[in-house]
């Protein structure tokens, strides 16, 4: 299936059965729901979806689920995260292999050097496929900074490479990415309370955390900013679902941001706030402060 590299695209969470199993069977129904709401692709084994807690048997059997699901709908565009190089390139064999429409390419976990070892590990996964790349820049959580320039060169060395979603909250790096590569890349935003900024710098796409809980907030949104940012919008109205959805934006941008975008799903009746340790559910008062800002977003709801 071709990736347009628009619209709302989900970071999707990955659910789990109270014995810390996969729940494949919420999986495919929350897949079903997020397309029916009119996001545009999904991004499985990501940050949000708690890649790095997943064994590779697991992380094939959520591919394998979400195409089932549908996959001949929209484009499943799995996260190739890893440890090392090669069990990086053997993910996106297993992705091809079932049918994964592209990949979003991320530097290795835990080890962040310099550009040449970085953009090596990329590159391999981008010269190891066929299947269309978008390179995932996040300085913040990954300590590995893309830079504009050097994104260029991956572009220039890699036909395969078409998007790059770019998470540093830095809205000044979409306006340097398209000055050096005018269209060449899709720019998609991957931080929450960025988004309106982001596509009035000409990000063509969202990869977005808070539509787990809020599909169709999340896709009125963007819509609304891309129907601003080509003039034929309502700026009203879009500040509006923009000051009324920033406070549960910004929970995807702070550390425990899985286990709050999973309490909204759980608070909405879209999920669980279940996640696999090392990470924790919430507790005592920062869970209480956390039920506050969904609780009072949600009282507010627009119609």
């Amino acid at each position: 299936m071709n990736v347009t590299w628009q619209g709302v695209m989900p970071a999707i969470t990955t659910p789990f059965n109270r014995d810390g199993s996969v729940d494949y069977d919420f999986f495919a129904h929350h897949c079903t729901n997020l397309v029916e709401a009119g996001c545009t692709g999904l991004v499985p084994l990501g940050s949000l979806g708690e890649s790095a807690t997943l064994a590779f048997d697991e992380k094939v059997n959520l591919l394998e689920t979400a195409i089932k699901a549908v996959g001949q709908r929209v484009p499943i565009i799995p996260g190739i995260a890893a440890l090392s190089t090669t069990e990086a390139l053997r993910l996106a064999k297993a992705a091809g292999d079932v049918g994964c429409s592209g990949l979003m390419a991320l530097p290795p976990y835990v080890y962040s050097t310099d550009w040449r070892e970085m953009k090596a590990h990329v590159a391999a996964v981008m010269a190891g496929t066929e299947l269309p790349v978008m390179l995932y820049n996040n300085p913040i959580a990954y300590r590995t900074d893309f830079l504009p320039e050097q994104i260029a060169e991956l572009a220039h060395e890699h036909e395969n490479l078409l998007a790059v979603k770019e998470s540093s909250a830095d809205v000044r790096r979409i306006t340097a990415i398209r000055a050096l590569l005018s269209d060449r890349l899709h720019i998609l935003v991957g931080v929450d309370d960025g988004l309106v900024e982001a596509v009035q710098a000409g990000a063509t796409g969202w990869i977005a955390g808070l539509v787990n809980a809020l599909p169709q907030e999340s896709v009125d949104l963007f819509n609304l900013a891309l129907a601003v940012y080509h003039g034929s919008g309502d700026d009203a109205r879009l500040a509006e679902l923009y000051h009324w959805f920033l406070p549960l934006l910004r929970l995807d941008t702070v550390p425990k941001f899985v286990q709050l975008i999973k309490l909204t799903q759980e608070l909405v009746g879209l999920g669980s706030a279940r996640v696999r340790p090392p990470r924790l559910e919430l507790a005592s008062s920062e869970l209480e402060e956390a039920r506050q800002i969904i609780q009072q977003a949600l009282a507010d709801r627009p119609s």
